[in-house]
């Protein structure tokens, strides 16, 4: 998949989630907003209760995209015969977005209203969302092939010679330059700082990044360098700084992982355990939607 076809592919996720949202807002808004003895008196209420054509339709929906969502990824990563079919990563994206989406219909299939048990599966499927979203954040700290698997330090080290031979080939014209660059974007600083800091270092570096990069633009303009020229230094000047802050904290993100699917796994357990049930109880009260 080329950067095109995966931008539209991204791109048509976002799309559906954010239409298909701003649609069930819209159409439901004065069910939802209203309280729940009014609701009954609403011309909407048989359609969009939870046993109605379009809460209980949503609600199934909803379940299968999660379940799909979890059973394709972790037989794409788990199961070595489709080892070969697409890109792992692409699969996480496709993961992520039927489960993002699929506890939104969740979400109004219980048309704002859960309690009992079943309360116990939603606020679980809030912890599997709320976590997946931290989870991608430190997925993405932790560098991965084009095929997804992850790179090892010394894999890492070869890249960071290449960009800095690059980088220092192309500021040759101010060697003291490429020097306040190394120093201001050391691997080390990470790696001698607390996780809790080294989240707010990165606030700083980004700040600090604006800052030297405008003067890096300054000093290549003032050297005479083309506009092209310029704005692959920059962008060789920005991987740097990526690759810099991942080996960094490349031992600290692996470890935080590993305890993150100790934390997320469960809630996903739990949330599915229970769904079966409240599915199981529904049939058994004669609840089968269109079927």
């Amino acid at each position: 998949m080329n950067k095109t076809a995966h931008r539209l592919y991204i791109g048509s996720f976002f799309t559906i989630g954010i239409a298909t949202t701003i649609f069930l807002t819209i159409n439901g808004y004065l069910y939802y907003t209203s309280s729940i003895e009014d609701r009954f008196f609403l011309p909407q209420h048989l359609s969009l209760k939870p046993s109605g054509i379009l809460g209980h339709g949503i609600g199934i929906l909803g379940s299968v995209m999660m379940a799909i969502g979890v059973a394709v990824y972790i037989i794409r990563k788990r199961v070595r015969l489709f080892n070969n079919i697409g890109i792992l990563k692409h699969w996480l994206e496709f993961h992520i977005f039927l489960c993002s989406l699929g506890p939104i219909f969740v979400l109004y299939h219980t048309a704002f209203k859960f309690g009992g048990i079943v309360a116990v599966s939603f606020w679980s499927m809030v912890a599997v969302v709320l976590s997946g979203v931290a989870g991608r954040f430190i997925y993405i700290q932790i560098p991965h092939s084009i095929s997804g698997q992850e790179l090892g330090m010394n894999d890492l080290k070869m890249v960071t010679l290449e960009l800095d031979n690059k980088l220092r080939k192309e500021t040759s014209f101010n060697s003291g330059l490429f020097k306040e660059i190394e120093a201001a974007f050391d691997p080390l600083i990470y790696s001698n700082i607390s996780l809790g800091s080294g989240f707010v270092h990165i606030v700083k570096e980004y700040f600090k990044m604006l800052s030297v990069s405008r003067k890096l633009k300054s000093e290549l303009k003032a050297a005479g360098v083309d506009k092209i020229n310029i704005r692959e230094t920059l962008k060789t000047f920005k991987t740097k700084i990526v690759i810099s802050r991942r080996i960094g904290l490349l031992r600290k993100m692996q470890n935080i992982f590993r305890y993150w699917h100790v934390f997320h796994l469960p809630f996903a357990i739990v949330m599915f355990v229970i769904m079966l049930i409240h599915i199981a109880v529904t049939i058994v009260f004669g609840y089968k939607w269109i079927f």
